[in-house]
């Protein structure tokens, strides 16, 4: 019976520190770039965009398809830094185990 209750403590300690671990990625920003800098997009470890800056130069009224797609590259550039930050967090408490909903 001692066993299930110690077993039963570190679970609950190791559920808190995920929670904590979730929180303090909400607090991390990515940036995710295209252009060569000419378009940086910042997001928080939760995946939310923060911020999005373009260059002046980078805006053609001629070509609005390439600042589309500048735009594009760099927030998934963002996204895909964020979702390999979280993976690399969380991945210490579930031993590399996607777990839905989790992350």
């Amino acid at each position: 019976m001692n066993n299930m209750n110690n077993m039963m403590k570190q679970v609950k300690k190791m559920q808190e520190q995920m929670l904590k671990a979730q929180e303090e990625l909400g607090t991390k920003v990515i940036q995710g770039t295209s252009g060569g800098g000419a378009i940086t997009v910042e997001v928080n470890g939760h995946k939310k965009i923060l911020n999005i800056i373009i260059k002046p130069e980078v805006v053609d009224p001629d070509d609005i398809e390439m600042l589309q797609d500048l735009v594009m590259t760099a927030v998934n550039d963002a996204l895909t830094k964020a979702e390999d930050m979280a993976n690399d967090d969380m991945g210490k408490f579930t031993g590399g185990m996607k777990i839905p909903g989790l992350f």
